[in-house]
């Protein structure tokens, strides 16, 4: 598979808005032109200018997770905390790290703190179940919470049917709910069906309401379809909710309408017309204008 280029998408100078009917509400107008940077790899984020190491959370989160295990809680706790200041935590490390706080918590029978991360747990994974081979001082908490569950963080992503090869290709990311008031910003990533590297752009979120951004255009002589997923972060940077993921990406088809022949351009036409013009006057000139080339007449000699 072959990697997508910046010559793929090429950053455009100007805003437009694809042609078609709207699957959601995602406009160009307003929106801001985007640079796709280089996606940052496994165990790196992006801080705003370049990808960084994540620092040691997700080990923290690990050992932490072991401690819980081996019921040294103490020693969770240590890690736990530690984890949460150790570096952004991918969204699979930040589930864990409130999985494990709740169920050390309830433990030591502190049913408050165990409440409030469970209760941050579900936030971040709504559909999360704790294993039945848990101690009941945990998964009595946790159904507790469950039960009185509130509405989840919610993001949604359009764009506009009837896009097409060779146009700018509108976003629009709107924050639906924001219970916990952590979605601040979000990344958006792209690639081109087949490609192997996913390409990314950046965006702040409001409090309510919808965020616009505008992918450059591609550059192909066929039609093609663009992958893409979302993730959004809190002030840390930690990942808060996931939108599709790199294995399961959502695809947003472009069909490409070739070229028109010259001869069916407007300028084509006219050329086409003038020249068909020009045949028919002098054509005309010839059977009605043109002087004979023979003269009829008799010679007389003497």
């Amino acid at each position: 598979m072959r990697a997508l280029s910046p010559v793929k998408l090429a950053l455009i100078g100007a805003l437009g808005a694809v042609p078609g009917g709207a699957c959601g509400s995602a406009s160009g107008q307003g929106a801001a032109t985007v640079t796709l940077r280089p996606a940052c790899g496994a165990g790196h984020y992006w801080d705003g200018h370049t990808c960084q190491n994540v620092g040691d959370g997700p080990a923290k989160v690990d050992a932490g997770k072991q401690a819980v295990h081996d019921l040294n809680l103490d020693e969770a706790k240590v890690a736990l905390d530690a984890a949460d200041h150790g570096g952004p935590l991918d969204h699979e490390h930040a589930v864990q790290l409130w999985e494990q706080r709740g169920i050390a918590a309830a433990y030591t029978d502190d049913e408050a703190t165990a409440t409030a991360a469970f209760d941050m747990l579900l936030a971040l994974d709504p559909g999360h179940l704790l294993s039945y081979d848990l101690s009941p001082k945990a998964t009595l908490v946790f159904e507790k919470v469950r039960q009185h569950q509130g509405a989840p963080p919610e993001l949604d992503v359009t764009w506009e049917r009837g896009g097409k090869v060779g146009a700018p290709v509108p976003i629009g990311v709107e924050v639906l709910a924001d219970p916990k008031h952590f979605l601040r910003r979000a990344s958006v990533f792209v690639r081109e069906r087949g490609a192997h590297d996913w390409r990314a752009a950046d965006l702040q979120l409001p409090d309510h309401g919808e965020s616009r951004l505008v992918l450059p255009p591609v550059v192909e002589h066929k039609p093609v379809s663009l992958e893409v997923y979302l993730r959004a972060y809190d002030d840390r940077g930690n990942e808060v909710l996931t939108w599709a993921d790199p294995a399961r990406p959502r695809e947003i088809p472009l069909r490409y309408d070739p070229p028109q022949p010259w001869y069916r351009t407007w300028w084509g036409i006219t050329a086409i017309g003038v020249a068909v013009a020009a045949i028919a006057s002098a054509t005309v000139y010839e059977a009605t204008l043109a002087p004979p080339d023979k003269i009829d007449g008799t010679a007389m000699v003497k």
